[in-house]
């Protein structure tokens, strides 16, 4: 069965997820990678502070075009590998009160432990998918550092509907993530030691 989700999200409903449910999401989120990781940990810039409260945070470097009326499009919009943002993944969700954070590949141990302690939850994305993603990208709602950051790394705030998602990791301190690590570590070993 599939869950749909619209932000704002609360705690409540997070703690509902459990690993392996697939979830259609819809409602505003922001696209982060990380110079604004960075910035959020270092500066904790009140601007994006409203649009992530309940939110979620998006591992994606678009590629965007303007259309004829001068508004924002996303031509397309993949997922990012998200292990580059662990150093600061738990401080973000707990600074500006994040309900989740899609990407692909999965986080570390801080973040796992970030999610349980806030209530939040990682969603994987399908990667190599950044066209058909792009689809589910209604508007542009605005944009922040785009001049200092460039188009990749800039604050993208963007309206979703029937965002495709799998949750790998679960405010509950499950990860798919770790539990394939783990068997797939204990495969190496038995193999190298035969």
């Amino acid at each position: 069965m599939t869950i749909k989700l619209k932000t704002p999200i609360s705690e409540e409903e997070i703690k509902k997820l459990k690993v392996g449910d697939t979830v259609l999401l819809s409602g505003v989120i922001v696209t982060a990678r990380d110079q604004a990781h960075k910035l959020m940990v270092e500066e904790k810039p009140d601007f994006v502070r409203p649009y992530l409260k309940e939110s979620v945070i998006y591992h994606c470097g678009p590629v965007v075009r303007k259309d004829e009326n001068g508004n924002w499009q996303f031509v397309s919009a993949g997922p990012t590998t998200s292990a580059r943002e662990e150093p600061y993944q738990a401080t973000v969700i707990g600074e500006y009160n994040v309900r989740g954070v899609i990407g692909k590949g999965g986080m570390g141990p801080k973040t796992a432990e970030g999610l349980q302690k806030y209530g939040a939850v990682y969603f994987h994305a399908v990667g190599g998918a950044g066209t058909l993603i792009a689809n589910r990208v209604k508007k542009v709602i605005n944009v922040f550092k785009l001049e200092e950051f460039g188009t990749p790394e800039a604050f993208w705030v963007i309206e979703v509907e029937d965002f495709p998602l799998v949750v790998t990791m679960d405010a509950h301190g499950n990860s798919i993530h770790k539990e394939i690590l783990e068997k797939s570590s204990r495969i190496a070993e038995q193999l190298i030691n035969q």
